[in-house]
């Protein structure tokens, strides 16, 4: 069963230029992004790593080796494009999308490729977008004719295949991962669908401020960018007008421009006034600037990355579900991804602001570090060496180790520390939530272990 508008097996004629719409098929009227769909491997953008001579994904696409392969990647990053250069092969090729495909149909595509493969004909490619909609079930049934190579697998999917693909499938492919765009390659794109004739064909013009806020609110995905640049050529064309502007181009996919540069000032700035909005217990601003960096484009990982950073940094053990929190949100973002993310974001960032705060945490290690590096790195205690290879009970290791769990209260006087840095306090408790608590036990704590040495 093929995909209904997912590949045409007609190739589409020669461009000729004809206006705003370009030329991409005989029509006309196929969205820019269909048109500007590269015609060869090494016009993909963003991809380097997987287009190096011999490379996995040039013998799919040159079809040199019958070799299954999954794409795993986020959305408008270069997976339905690399199979339309496969389907463009000598190769009998067959796709559907796991949203209105089932079992029956999958086993119906097994069927017709092993009774072609019996009378001589090609190896059939299968190409399977959104492969992770797929049930089990649905998975398992691949299984035999890939094995056997009934059936080269091509399968796309956004989601990790590790989560979201069967194990025995995966094993029995090779995985592909797909880069995200950063902000130069969808640029490239963009440039070069106004200049290509396929493309607009220079009809219009794109100012670098319309340009910068395509690019930054495309987010990564190549598709989304390329649409609301038609969007916008179409709309400056039925102004009468040839020039795109950044208001142009709010008008045609009404989303507002962010003041916002993702490499520059405005990037540092939004993030400062972020955190410190956090560290500030102010959690209205703090989902101000979340909501100002995922609608000017900012990379979800980055924002889930100072969030984990924070939540040790700024809470601690105030609230030691705070890092637990975070990094829950952090996971989400790889796994889930925007928009959805943004929920997980925001409770988390609901979760930090208004949590107790402290940094004691980052105080301990910082001036844990600077006493090493300022040398004082005394000997470890003989009685805390390792005494399990031979000859370490001769050197004296291990002798006098008091076992914690033997007394009672679950803490017994010994010395840990060297010398050197013996009394040292550098984890200092806040009253600030749990850490009340936990200073107060810490204090009883220090008094036991450090008996020994205090006389």
């Amino acid at each position: 069963m093929d995909a209904p508008g997912l590949f045409d097996d007609t190739p589409p004629p020669e461009p000729q230029a004809s206006g705003i719409l370009g030329t991409g098929s005989a029509s006309g009227d196929e969205p820019l992004a269909v048109r500007m769909r590269p015609r060869v491997l090494d016009e993909l953008v963003g991809q380097d790593h997987l287009l190096g001579p011999g490379s996995p994904l040039r013998q799919v696409v040159e079809g040199r080796q019958p070799m299954s392969v999954i794409l795993w990647g986020p959305p408008g990053t270069g997976k339905t494009t690399i199979a339309h250069l496969v389907a463009q092969g000598e190769r009998r090729f067959r796709a559907m999308s796991a949203l209105n495909s089932g079992v029956k149909d999958v086993r119906a595509a097994i069927d017709e490729a092993r009774r072609v493969r019996r009378t001589g004909g090609p190896q059939t490619i299968l190409f399977i977008d959104e492969v992770h909609r797929f049930t089990k079930t649905q998975q398992d049934s691949l299984l035999g004719a890939v094995e056997d190579r009934t059936i080269t697998l091509l399968a796309a999917t956004t989601e990790n295949p590790y989560f979201s693909v069967v194990a025995p499938l995966v094993s029995r492919c090779v995985l592909l991962t797909l880069r995200e765009l950063d902000a130069t390659d969808i640029g490239e794109l963009v440039d070069r669908a106004v200049e290509d004739e396929r493309g607009l064909n220079r009809a219009v013009t794109l100012d670098n401020e319309a340009r910068d806020h395509l690019v930054r609110t495309a987010a990564g995905d190549a598709r989304k960018a390329l649409t609301a640049l038609e969007a916008a050529a179409l709309t400056v064309a039925g102004e009468g007008g040839t020039e795109i502007t950044v208001a142009v181009v709010e008008a045609a996919i009404d989303t507002a421009a962010v003041r916002y540069d993702r490499d520059g000032d405005g990037h540092y700035d939004v993030a400062s006034a972020f955190i410190k909005s956090l560290r500030g217990s102010d959690v209205d601003a703090a989902m101000h600037y979340l909501a100002r960096m995922i609608v000017a484009g900012e990379d979800p990982r980055f924002i889930a990355r100072r969030l984990v950073v924070f939540a040790s940094e700024d809470v601690g053990m105030a609230d030691p579900t705070a890092l637990l929190t975070a990094t829950a949100a952090a996971t989400a973002v790889e796994r889930i991804g925007l928009p959805e993310a943004r929920i997980n974001l925001a409770q988390a960032v609901a979760h930090l602001a208004t949590a107790p705060k402290s940094n004691a945490v980052i105080t301990a290690i910082d001036e844990a570090m600077r006493d090493v590096r300022q040398g004082k790195i005394g000997p470890v205690p003989a009685d805390l060496r390792d005494a399990h290879y031979g000859g370490a009970s001769n050197l004296g290791h291990g002798k006098g180790y008091v076992y914690p769990h033997a007394d009672p209260r679950g803490v017994v006087p010994q010395r840990y520390a060297p010398d050197v840095v013996a009394g040292r306090d550098y984890y200092r408790p806040t009253r600030h939530g749990r850490e009340a608590e936990i200073g107060e036990r810490l204090e009883k704590l220090r008094r036991i272990v450090r008996r020994p040495a205090d006389g």
